[in-house]
């Protein structure tokens, strides 16, 4: 029986849109078709992936074999009317899509006609009769992400089962604080589970579900702002939140003092953790969730928004084999993650690693990390002095709090060792004078300390809807831009569209202030010199600060005026 990628690969071969030897190639040379005895199923796919395919050229040679019409649905307004017509779980779970209804006709998009079994559902679940038209795999999936597995449609529809009279109780059994009672298909634990995943699938970097007065607010943090959600019934807030604490482990008789927890998850095969954190208020406990994605960590530098001279300079720093590198920045500006990408790209079989930390927040294989636990003595001072018993080639101190710790970790980077840290500075020389003011001795701080390097985050222009513009002259008033930089700008913002969810932006990058050590610098740094005195030399040697860094990113179209004006309002050169 001939399989469904053997047949849109004839039609793609029949038609044009693929030559053999590009088939062959994918295959690996002398393969057959996909049916083939060990020939690969996702050739599709990868042929698709690899470019040698049109996804939407193939969707429309493949309706014209089986006599459907081909329909674009990236620009299609779909009535509520239409998407009503078909259940979610009916449309999520057979990746279709209703498209219109006219006359009692319900038209239907799908990817696949070879899909009978699903085709001759639709008229019976749809209750009426049906009309099928072909979209571009691609093209339907973002479809069904757009209509029906936005936030405010997941939200919609359980709030709709939560008012039911059969979601209060079933039986002689009400609903519990732990939403247990109703068994794992409760509306209140599948409403938990909706709130994790709808952050997840949106990108978000926490949840915060804050109990208020009259209502119970959920909101999500997405590239650095706060969006609110519908929220749920403010008579769910106890066995919401009495829910999302047994999923973290910690005890829900205690609503007095805060408590901190983990929930390990999986959505789609992918493991997930969560760093849930109470804090009880006049209106009962919040609940901050912080996503910790684990993808996040194996980005290059590039990724993380480095330039190609800043990346030089940044890789020259971290593969130096001791010294002292440290990071600053306020809560919140990536430094953690800066510094597990440098572990990531130094964790090599031929170099010992170890980290300490307040809390392991990432598990990262084949780097030994140490938990900070205060209250038993073990802490980053104490647990550091073990660590370099351990010799390592590389720490990583969570962040630098005390002299002692200041100190053992500056004699560490004396002693032969790379040592990476954070700080929290506002510019990249301040973290001199913090060092200083902690206690540190001023030649030992000189002699271990090769770069300091603050950085930001700003949010990234969404790629799908990017667009070029000319900004107002008050704009370029705001960042000081030279006739020079003008004529080399290629200014943008993002239009607004369902992948960035009308924001503009998609995604976050960092601008950087890289504070390097020179010869003149060590002595100013030896005789106690002020951080302005300190930033003026830097200035000097060609440091370019925060703002700099941030007009470099607007001028070649990877973020906004406005975003850099907001990250670097401090900024005073």
């Amino acid at each position: 029986m001939i399989s469904v990628d053997d047949y849109v690969l004839q039609i793609a071969l029949w038609r044009g849109l693929l030559r053999r030897e590009q088939l062959e190639s994918a295959l690996g040379s002398g393969a057959g078709l996909p049916s083939d005895e060990g020939a690969p199923s996702d050739v599709v796919a990868r042929l698709v992936s690899a470019g040698a395919l049109d996804p939407d050229a193939l969707a429309r040679a493949v309706a014209g074999e089986f006599g459907l019409p081909f329909i674009e649905l990236s620009d299609k307004r779909i009535s509520g009317e239409a998407l009503g017509a078909l259940p979610r779980a009916f449309v999520l779970r057979n990746r279709v899509c209703p498209v219109e209804l006219r006359d009692d006709v319900l038209v239907v998009a799908v990817a696949d006609p070879l899909a009978v079994d699903v085709i001759d559902e639709l008229g019976h679940t749809a209750g009426r009769n049906v009309r099928v038209v072909v979209a571009a795999g691609h093209d339907l999936q973002q479809a069904i992400e757009r209509h029906y597995e936005t936030d405010e449609v997941v939200m919609a529809h359980f709030l709709q089962e939560l008012e039911a009279p059969e979601a209060v109780s079933t039986g002689d059994a009400p609903l519990a604080e732990d939403g247990g009672a109703l068994g794992p298909d409760a509306p209140v634990i599948r409403l938990a589970q909706t709130i994790i995943h709808e952050a997840i699938r949106r990108r978000a970097s926490d949840i915060h579900l804050e109990p208020l007065e009259r209502r119970f607010r959920v909101r999500y943090r997405i590239d650095g702002v706060l969006v609110e959600a519908d929220p749920p019934p403010k008579r769910l807030q106890l066995p919401l939140i009495s829910r999302l604490k047994i999923m973290a482990n910690i005890s829900i008789a205690e609503k007095r003092v805060p408590q901190d927890g983990r929930i390990q998850i999986d959505l789609a095969g992918l493991p997930v953790d969560l760093r849930v954190s109470t804090l009880p208020t006049v209106h009962g406990e919040s609940i901050v969730m912080r996503i910790l994605d684990q993808r996040g960590l194996a980005r290059g530098l590039p990724e993380l928004g480095f330039l190609s001279d800043d990346e030089e300079s940044f890789k020259r720093l971290i593969s130096a084999p001791d010294g002292m590198l440290l990071v600053t920045g306020p809560t919140g500006s990536g430094k953690t993650t800066t510094l597990y990408s440098c572990l990531h790209d130094l964790n090599r079989a031929d170099r010992k690693i170890i980290t300490v930390e307040d809390p392991v927040e990432y598990r990262l294989s084949g780097i030994n990390q140490v938990s900070v636990q205060a209250d038993i003595g073990m802490t980053f001072a104490a647990a550091l002095r073990a660590m370099l018993r351990q010799a390592p080639n590389v720490v990583m101190v969570g962040e630098i709090r005390d002299r002692e710790t200041a100190d053992i970790s500056i004699n560490a980077a004396l002693t032969g060792h790379l040592v990476f840290s954070t700080l929290h500075t506002n510019d990249a020389p301040g973290a001199v004078t913090r060092l200083l003011d902690l206690g540190a001795k001023s030649f030992l701080v000189a002699a271990a300390l090769r770069a300091v390097m603050a950085q930001r985050l700003v949010r990234r222009i969404c790629p799908a809807c990017r667009r070029a513009y000319t900004p107002a002259v008050r704009e370029l008033h705001a960042l000081g831009l030279t006739p020079s930089q003008l004529a080399e700008a290629k200014f943008a913002h993002g239009a607004g569209c369902p992948a960035c969810q009308g924001t503009g932006y998609r995604g976050r990058l960092g601008i950087f202030e890289i504070f390097l050590i020179s010869d003149e610098v060590r002595g100013m740094v030896y005789d106690r010199a002020s951080a302005a005195r300190l930033r003026a030399r830097a200035r000097q040697d060609g440091m370019r600060t925060l703002r700099d860094d941030g007009v470099r990113k607007v001028l070649a179209g990877l973020t906004t005026i406005e975003e850099v004006v907001s990250a670097t309002v401090g900024d005073i050169d």
